[in-house]
């Protein structure tokens, strides 16, 4: 992460702030830098350190810019996604030992942990991954909003689908906790393989050997009973525990969290684990970093991750030759959002409507798939644009896949917005792809 930060210092999309404590640097960073869909704000959102009086400083938008990751992804230099999927090695990480400085005590209030909104339960964790098991089936590795309930406790959210759910329901029913570190401020292939859902990782691969397949070098990890990575600027030794706890704190009202990934604000859902957390240890001079929970940030790791996974999940299928690249945009999130960019003609060889189907079977939180030829750079939403309204005519392009369960993080997609507009949950696929007889007779004016 520090050669990350260093690298955006020089390319000038890099600030450094004081005087603001982490809830209003995080009002700061939002009103001024944050992008769509947090703020109605196009480009790339710069990196800020925001200085503290005392302890660690803040840095928020690191990763708020898809171009700028994937630059500190070796593996992903100048190619489409497919051909990155198909490049890609398992490259195991190396071990050694975890040489930071230890707290002479636990206390999660020295660290700058932000409420990312007046209306949130309380500080979060935003950018901690949670590690536990070496490699293997045994590896769990994820991220996860930790709601910090006091100097010693974190309470965690997780999906009953989640791996790292899994290895502690099967600790629990020995009547164990399952130990875990949690990481901050880990390199970036970290981060996105994190990103990547372990079931769609193929043979050979966990996501540690994803991440170093990434960074095109071994990922190091600590040498201890209960891994962490070294790199990260501050990690949290902990267990995680049976007990649970509710997502709010002191006379707050229960069901408020922090914002979600489509830029509205979230609601607490289950109870939350409890992690217990036992040691803190750090390398000098560390900064902490976080995310808004909307924005650029991300939606560049859930973006990245998401595509990385379909591709891979395709490549394990035995590919898919119509596909040239794939990319979940900003506006939804990182995860609403796809776009698919054919090879020419393959929108009238193909049925489009099964392969819009195959590729949410893949990836279920994907509501939109819009289809575009291979001169689309799908990394532009405006090109994306353009070709939606040049290339086709939306009422008759547009087509339901129904039989789908509805998406309840969109709030299109609640019963709420059913019964105020009486229409049904779906999702959809756009063919918005040039039919071959006019390929010619549509040439760009400007290649």
């Amino acid at each position: 992460m520090r050669a990350a930060l260093a690298a955006t210092s020089d390319s000038g999309f890099f600030l450094a702030k004081h005087g603001l404590g982490p809830d209003a640097a995080c009002a700061d960073f939002a009103c001024h830098h944050a992008g769509v869909p947090a703020r109605p704000r196009g480009g790339s959102e710069p990196a800020v350190l925001y200085h503290q009086p005392r302890g660690p400083a803040l840095l928020l938008g690191l990763y708020g810019c898809e171009a700028r990751l994937k630059s500190w992804l070796p593996a992903w230099q100048g190619r489409q996604m497919p051909a990155v999927a198909a490049g890609l090695l398992p490259t195991p990480p190396v071990t050694r030992p975890l040489a930071q400085e230890r707290w002479d005590s636990v206390a999660l209030s020295r660290l700058p942990f932000p409420r990312i909104t007046p209306r949130d339960a309380g500080p979060y964790v935003t950018m901690g991954f949670v590690m536990s098991g070496h490699g293997g089936p045994a590896l769990a590795l994820s991220a996860h909003r930790m709601l910090v309930l006091d100097d010693r406790h974190l309470g965690i959210s997780m999906l009953a689908s989640r791996h790292l759910r899994h290895r502690a329901q099967a600790a629990w029913d020995e009547g164990q906790d399952l130990a875990v570190t949690i990481n901050i401020g880990v390199p970036p292939a970290v981060a996105i393989a994190s990103a990547t859902a372990t079931a769609h990782l193929p043979g050979g691969f966990d996501k540690l050997s994803l991440a170093g397949a990434l960074a095109q070098a071994p990922v190091a990890i600590s040498d201890d009973a209960t891994p962490s990575l070294p790199q990260a600027e501050f990690v949290l030794h902990g267990r995680l525990t049976p007990r649970t706890c509710a997502e709010t704190l002191g006379t707050r009202p229960p069901g408020v969290t922090m914002p979600e990934f489509l830029g509205y604000d979230g609601h607490a859902g289950a109870p939350l684990g409890v992690i217990e957390i036992t040691a803190i240890t750090q390398r000098p001079d560390a900064v902490l970093q976080a995310t808004l929970g909307p924005g650029r940030e991300q939606s560049a790791i859930l973006g990245l991750g998401g595509a990385l996974a379909l591709a891979l999940a395709l490549l394990s299928r035995g590919g898919c030759p119509p596909v040239r690249d794939l990319r979940y945009a900003p506006a939804g999130g990182g995860m609403l959002l796809l776009f698919v960019a054919l090879a020419p003609g393959a929108a009238q060889e193909c049925d489009l409507g099964q392969l819009a189907r195959q590729l949410i079977g893949v990836m279920p939180f994907t509501k939109t798939v819009v289809f575009t030829d291979d001169d689309i750079d799908l990394t532009c939403d405006e090109e994306v644009l353009w070709a939606m309204t040049t290339r086709c005519n939306l009422a008759q392009a547009t087509h339901a896949i129904a039989g789908l369960p509805p998406l309840r993080m969109d709030p299109s997609q609640t019963d709420a917005w059913r019964d105020a507009t009486g229409l049904a949950p779906s999702r959809a696929w756009v063919d918005a792809t040039v039919p071959m007889p006019l390929r010619q007779a549509t040439a760009r004016s400007f290649a």
